[in-house]
C-alpha cells in the first residue's frame, strides 16, 4: 500500500463510549504505530459528557493498555500520539455543536495548509443515525464528497422498512461513496483470506461448484451468555444479531463468482448477486428450514449459569432466540440445490467461527472394504476463531503392509506462519480503508436491503407465532434437538473443530 499522506480528522460520536475504548481507539493508536498515519492528523472525541482533553486522553490510555494486540503503550510513542486526541462536549441535537465541530475542522485544515479527509464515526446507539446524518448535512459538514465520510455501525435497521428508511435518508444527504456500513466481521484477516484462498488459487475453481461440494456449513458460536445487554437482545435476538449481517456476509464470500478486478464495487456487485440468487422462504417451507432456540440454565466450566430469561432486563417469558439454524439455498448455476446450513448461538460449548466445505464422496470405491471404518469424505475447513486456520482432509494410506486408510489434515495455521503482532486487528484494517477511501469491506446499501429481505419472512413468521417450547436447550450444549434434526433429514451432522466439545 502506498504511504497515506493527507490529513485525516477523526470527529467520534460517542467518544467516551465502550466501543471507541476498547476498539476504535486502540486501532487508532496501532495504526499509528505501524506507520499509517500521515503526519497531520486529529482525533476528535465527542459526547455529553463536561470532560478535558486530559480526561479523554486518560480514559483512551487505559483502554490501549488493555485492549491494543500490542501491549501496553509505549509512554514516549503515546505521548505523541495522545496530543492528537482532543475533546469536544456535544448535544447532538443542537446544530450549534455541529457548527463548533466545522470551525474546528476548519482551524485544522488552515494550519496544514491542506484539505484533510474528514470522518464521522458514528459510535452511538442505531436511533441516533438519522439525527446526526442530518445535522451532519444541515451544517454542511459533508459537502465535499472526495474528503468526507460516514461510518455508520450495526445495526443498520431492524428490519427491512427501517433499513429502507435509513439508507433513503442516508443517500439522500451523502452519496454512496461516502457511506461506510461497517460489519467488524468482514474485516478480520481469516474472512479477507477467503477471497484470497479462492480467488489466487487455480487448482480451487474447477471444484468449487455443486459438482463437487456437497454441502455447506457456517457455525458462530458464542460460549457467553447475553450479560448485561438484554435490553437490547429483547429487540434483536439471533438472527437480527448475527445472520443478517455477519453469517450472510461469510455466506457470500463463499458463494460468489470471481470479481472481474479487486474494485470495491465489482466485488460487492458479486455480494448481492448470491443473495438475490437465495430462495426465498414460504411459510409451509419455515418448519423445514429454520430453527429457533433460546438458552435454559446450566453448567459452564464447573460455574451455574443463568437461563436467558433470568438474566438481567429481560422478560420472564421473553420468546426472543439466542439460537437460529437455517438452511439456505443459492439457486443459479454454480449452487443449485447444495444446501448452506448456517447456525449461531449463545451459551454454547465453545466461542468459534468456523466454515466447512463437504465435498462429495468418490464416485466409486476400490479399497477393501476394511477401510470403511476410518472412510471420510474430503472436508475444507476454514476457521476464523478463536484459531485463525485452513484445514483440508484428506485420506492417506497408513504406513505397513496392509492397505488401510486414515484421516489427514493439510493445515495452513496463521500463528505458524506468521506471528501474532503482525495480524491486524478487524478495526485496524477497515479504518485504514476508510482512510484510504476503499469500501470494499464495507456493505452497500443495496445488500443490506437484499438481506434483510430475505430474513423478512422468517421474523414475521416469529413475531406473529411466539415459541412455546422456550428455553429448548441447556447452556454448553450446542443448540436445540431441532437444529440436529434440521440436518439429519439430509443425512448430515453439524461440524465441530474441537469434537471433544460436541453435545
Amino acid at each position: 500500500m502506498e504511504i497515506f499522506t493527507q490529513p485525516v480528522i477523526f470527529v467520534i460520536f460517542g467518544g467516551t463510549g465502550d466501543l471507541n475504548w476498547r476498539k476504535i481507539n486502540p486501532a487508532l493508536y496501532n495504526l499509528y504505530l505501524d506507520g499509517y498515519f500521515p503526519e497531520n492528523f486529529a482525533i476528535i472525541n465527542s459526547g455529553r459528557k463536561d470532560l478535558t482533553d486530559e480526561d479523554i486522553r486518560e480514559k483512551m490510555l487505559e483502554g490501549v493498555n488493555k485492549f491494543s494486540r500490542k501491549g501496553k503503550a509505549d509512554k514516549e510513542k503515546w505521548e505523541t500520539f495522545a496530543e492528537k486526541i482532543t475533546y469536544q462536549p456535544a448535544d447532538i441535537m443542537e446544530d450549534k455543536s455541529f457548527q463548533t465541530f466545522g470551525e474546528t475542522i476548519k482551524q485544522y485544515e488552515k494550519t496544514w495548509g491542506e484539505k484533510a479527509i474528514v470522518i464521522f464515526y458514528m459510535s452511538v446507539a442505531a436511533q441516533f443515525f438519522s439525527v446526526i446524518a442530518e445535522k451532519i448535512k444541515r451544517n454542511k459538514l459533508a459537502e465535499d464528497i472526495e474528503h468526507s465520510r460516514i461510518v455508520v455501525e450495526k445495526p443498520f435497521g431492524h428490519d427491512l422498512e427501517s433499513a429502507r428508511e435509513l439508507n433513503n435518508l442516508f443517500c439522500t444527504n451523502f452519496d454512496e461513496k461516502q457511506i461506510y456500513r461497517i460489519d467488524h466481521y468482514l474485516g478480520k484477516e481469516a474472512v479477507q483470506n477467503i477471497m484470497a484462498f479462492r480467488f489466487a488459487n487455480a487448482i480451487l475453481e474447477p471444484l468449487w461448484n455443486r459438482n463437487y461440494i456437497e454441502h455447506v456449513q457456517i457455525s458462530v458460536s458464542e460460549q457467553i451468555g447475553v450479560g448485561s445487554r438484554g435490553g437490547f437482545y429483547e429487540g434483536a435476538g439471533a438472527l437480527r444479531d448475527m445472520v443478517q449481517n455477519h453469517i450472510l456476509q461469510l455466506l457470500c464470500l463463499i458463494g460468489m463468482e470471481a470479481p472481474v478486478s479487486f474494485d470495491a464495487d465489482e466485488v460487492r456487485n458479486k455480494k448481492v448477486d448470491v443473495l438475490r440468487s437465495m430462495r426465498r422462504f414460504k411459510a409451509d417451507e419455515l418448519k423445514y428450514n429454520v430453527v429457533r432456540g433460546q438458552y435454559g440454565d446450566g453448567w459452564v466450566e464447573g460455574e451455574k449459569v443463568k437461563g436467558y430469561r433470568e438474566e438481567a432486563d429481560v422478560d420472564p417469558k421473553s420468546s426472543v432466540e439466542t439460537f437460529a439454524a437455517v438452511k439456505f439455498f443459492v439457486d443459479n448455476w454454480r449452487w443449485f440445490d447444495v444446501p448452506f446450513y448456517v447456525r449461531t448461538g449463545k451459551r454454547m460449548p465453545e466461542k468459534s467461527s468456523v466454515i466447512t466445505i463437504q465435498f462429495r464422496d468418490v464416485p466409486h470405491k476400490i479399497f477393501p472394504t476394511e477401510t470403511s471404518d476410518t472412510w471420510r469424505q474430503n472436508r475444507l475447513v476454514i476457521s476464523i476463531q478463536p484459531d485463525m486456520s485452513i484445514r483440508f482432509r484428506v485420506q492417506a494410506k497408513i504406513p505397513g503392509v496392509e492397505m488401510a486408510l486414515n484421516n489427514v489434515d493439510m493445515v495452513f495455521d496463521y500463528d505458524d506462519s506468521f506471528s501474532e503482532e503482525s495480524t491486524p486487528e478487524a478495526y485496524e484494517t477497515l479504518l485504514l480503508d476508510t482512510m484510504t477511501g476503499d469500501q470494499t469491506l464495507y456493505m452497500r446499501g443495496d445488500q443490506v436491503e437484499e438481506a434483510w429481505k430475505l430474513l423478512m419472512p422468517v421474523l414475521d413468521n416469529w413475531a406473529a407465532k411466539p415459541a412455546n417450547d422456550f428455553p429448548n436447550y441447556a447452556a454448553d450444549t450446542w443448540g436445540p434437538e431441532a437444529a440436529n434434526a434440521l440436518l439429519a433429514r439430509d443425512g448430515y451432522h453439524w461440524f465441530t473443530l474441537n469434537t471433544k466439545k460436541s453435545k
